[in-house]
């Protein structure tokens, strides 16, 4: 996401590094290509021309004018006025007054909306509450068993209608939560291919009845302008106190972020970015602005490093480092981790400078997926000692995992270079983790 967006603001910072002292005519030059990068980028007109009023004054001031280095000053301008537009400081959902705390999650069909719940309730799952899943959308048929199978791979309850009436079973799903317990109903309602009146009544009968303390919109990250109509309509209709945007690792331009808030006046709270429950993340206004403008998100990378790998697992993984130790059980551990985490190219642009070199390579996101089922076909004694993997056994991995000999050899031969590694590092103090294999280009 924002590549395009990443690559027109470069364009633009770079032909103002390559000046001396900005001039007016240099600063308006650079305004005019700003909000066409912002057009571009399916930002909502309004939100493109009202950014660039606010940031105009800003450019011409005499800090700018007069900088010694005008492409950094004009930059750092920049990047705080993005991150005003996305918000901010990043918020918190907060669930106030007498439980059960009821969650309201609307939006559009199509919208992430019952993926977005599973997430959200894994995660308060791990915040210490007892969470309730409701369903609610009635009008789509997979939409129950879909919340179900959710429910049961992060061991949430979910409530089933028990009639066609969802403004029943959302109060239902309430009294079910205050009599068993649980602090926290998410209620999963229904959507439509786009707004309109029936569904505007039925939001408005279930959000009556069950009094939410938070309402969530959940917006397609993917649907750039027409976001901004969605977010205005339901903000009007129903009241809404924030959104959440899926699909943010798809390939969408960034309109939905940068024009939600604006159309709004809500904070974005949460960024939604895969299929897996875990893969939710807290809005970060000011790590979105460095992302947007190619500066990486060094934090969101350690927050997600720090999700997969424990404390005690990692001091374990030390220690057989420092002994000389790694098996390819530890090569497959640190593979999942990394999967885990999201695509490779997601992760590798959260570090500074790398989504600009990375412009023209085209990653293997299936390196790390193909690697592990070459692990995973192996039998644990082989893992623990790659000895035992003669031609025989290398053909039968092969097989087993859906790749080839060659596959299977390769990825012996980096193990290999990734152990030489780790006992070159046993005499050095606080040995650092080898690196993993490296990427594949095509």
């Amino acid at each position: 996401m924002f590549e395009e967006l990443q690559e027109h603001l470069r364009q633009t910072f770079d032909r103002l590094r390559g000046r001396g002292k900005l001039t007016p005519d240099d600063i308006k030059k650079a305004l005019r290509e700003v909000r066409i990068a912002l057009l571009d980028a399916d930002v909502h007109f309004s939100v493109a021309r009202d950014f660039v009023a606010r940031l105009e004054p800003r450019l011409l001031g005499q800090d700018v004018l007069d900088s010694l280095t005008p492409g950094q000053t004009v930059l750092h301008h920049v990047q705080e006025e993005l991150q005003e537009l996305l918000g901010g400081e990043a918020q918190q959902m907060r669930l106030g007054g007498p439980a059960p705390h009821v969650v309201l999650l609307l939006g559009l069909q199509g919208a992430g909306k019952t993926t977005f719940a599973a997430k959200l309730a894994l995660r308060l799952k791990q915040e210490q509450h007892w969470p309730l899943l409701v369903a609610c959308d009635l009008k789509r048929p997979a939409a129950i068993e879909q919340l179900a199978v959710l429910g049961g791979r992060i061991d949430v309850p979910v409530m089933r209608p028990d009639s066609g009436d969802p403004v029943a079973a959302a109060a239902a799903g309430v009294a079910r939560a205050r009599s068993a317990g649980q602090d926290v109903v998410l209620i999963d309602t229904a959507g439509r291919q786009q707004v309109d009146a029936e569904l505007m009544a039925e939001l408005k009968a279930i959000k009556g009845a069950v009094a939410p303390q938070v309402s969530l919109l959940v917006l397609d990250a993917m649907t750039g302008q027409a976001a901004m109509e969605t977010a205005k309509t339901f903000a009007a209709e129903i009241g809404i106190d924030g959104v959440a945007l899926a699909k943010l690792d798809g390939d969408a331009r960034g309109g939905a972020a940068l024009s939600v808030r604006a159309a709004t006046g809500k904070p974005i709270l949460y960024a939604s970015l895969g299929e897996r429950p875990e893969q939710l993340e807290i809005f970060h206004p000011d790590r979105m602005a460095q992302r947007i403008l190619g500066m990486g998100d060094v934090m969101g990378l350690i927050e997600r490093v720090q999700k997969q790998v424990s404390e005690q697992k990692a001091g374990e993984m030390q220690g057989r480092l420092k002994k000389g130790e790694v098996t390819l059980d530890d090569l497959m551990d640190q593979l999942q981790s990394v999967r885990k985490m999201g695509s490779l190219r997601d992760l590798l642009g959260m570090i500074p400078g790398v989504s600009r070199k990375m412009k023209d390579t085209q990653v293997d996101e299936g390196q790390i997926g193909r690697s592990v089922a070459i692990l995973q076909s192996m039998t644990r004694q082989e893992r623990r000692d790659p000895r035992l993997l003669d031609a025989s056994r290398r053909r039968r991995i092969a097989k087993g995992s859906g790749t080839s000999v060659s596959d299977v050899n390769r990825l012996l031969r980096q193990f290999e270079e990734m152990r030489r590694m780790a006992k070159a590092m046993r005499g050095m103090r606080g040995g650092r983790m080898p690196q993993l294999p490296p990427l594949e280009r095509r």
